[in-house]
């Protein structure tokens, strides 16, 4: 059997309010409707991992509500393993709640609950999983004293890493020497590491300093401008496809699972990146959160683009 892919992350509950755009501080919108799903990064990217056709398992916990088993029944659907997903009777599933534009760009507050309450003897528990994974990977909705626990056991054990350092967190500076790839989007970046616009340059500085602080590779996603990451001194770019974006919700974690399915079949960094920016570009043009693409519709999508990756 494949090595699983190990998640260890957020379970929520999404309520998606449709809006013209995006409010602007103190202002009062009307929206033009509201939609529910389940979510949290820990639950995409466990879902989009699946979506690429290989076994995955889910270390996390929800509330002993309704909407929690909704979530683990969502999971089990998708192909991914709950055994190491929690049930707490004393705390409710966690929630998010996403204005999503008209442009497809978003604004999520997330309320942790049970997600909260993700410990390191969750993470120990589940030790042999992570030994036999093909790959361990983490996001910052559950405590960082966890996310550390996930991650110094993937390295004891040999494990490939990925870290989506999101939401921001400064804290997540002191887990990159245990990160193989971390992979922040372009405000994460700016708040990580301080450079204060995405020129080539100030892009280069923000990547270097996360390869400074521990990590092994730094990957940033740039929306509409596509991805970038550092081959030695050089900035690499690969740029957006162009698509009508419909609803970004998600596109990042489809985006951090694609990755990894790329990276542990043994794809260079570049033909990753294209991958996952395909993967990505397709999720976007889809009225969800849960909305990875399958291996045939991610090929099927690359054979109509010709490879467009710029180095600067």
């Amino acid at each position: 059997m494949p090595k699983p892919i190990v998640v260890v992350g957020s379970l929520n509950f999404d309520y998606l309010i449709d809006v013209a755009r995006l409010p602007k501080p103190n202002e009062t919108l009307i929206g033009r409707g509201i939609r529910t799903a389940i979510g949290g990064k820990g639950l995409n990217q466990a879902a989009a991992c699946a979506a690429f056709g290989r076994p995955v398992e889910m270390v996390g916990a929800v509330g002993a509500d309704a909407i929690g088993q909704q979530a683990l029944g969502h999971l089990t659907r998708k192909g991914v393993g709950t055994a190491h997903v929690r049930t707490l009777n004393d705390a409710r599933t966690g929630q998010a709640h996403i204005l999503v534009a008209e442009d497809g760009q978003n604004m999520i507050v997330v309320t942790p609950g049970a997600n909260g309450r993700v410990s390191s003897a969750d993470i120990d528990a589940a030790e042999s999983l992570i030994a036999g994974a093909s790959a361990v990977v983490v996001q910052l909705e559950i405590p960082l004293p966890a996310v550390r626990r996930a991650l110094e056991l993937a390295r004891a054990h040999g494990i490939l890493s990925i870290v989506n350092p999101a939401p921001a967190d400064p804290g997540v500076l002191d887990l990159l020497p245990l990160a193989d790839v971390v992979t922040p989007n372009e405000l994460e970046l700016m708040a990580l590491t301080g450079i204060t616009d995405l020129s080539d340059a100030s892009l280069i500085e923000g990547l270097n300093a996360l390869i400074t602080a521990g990590a092994r590779r730094a990957v940033v996603t740039l929306g509409s401008a596509g991805c970038a990451t550092l081959a030695g001194s050089e900035l690499i770019r690969i740029p957006a496809f162009a698509v009508r974006a419909v609803d970004a919700t998600g596109a990042g974690d489809t985006f951090n699972g694609a990755l990894t399915d790329r990276l542990i079949a043994g794809e260079t960094v570049a033909e990753a990146l294209r991958y996952a920016s395909a993967a990505a570009a397709i999720s976007v043009t889809r009225a969800s959160a849960d909305a990875a693409p399958t291996p045939r519709e991610v090929d099927a999508f690359l054979a109509q683009h010709p490879a467009h990756t710029n180095g600067h």
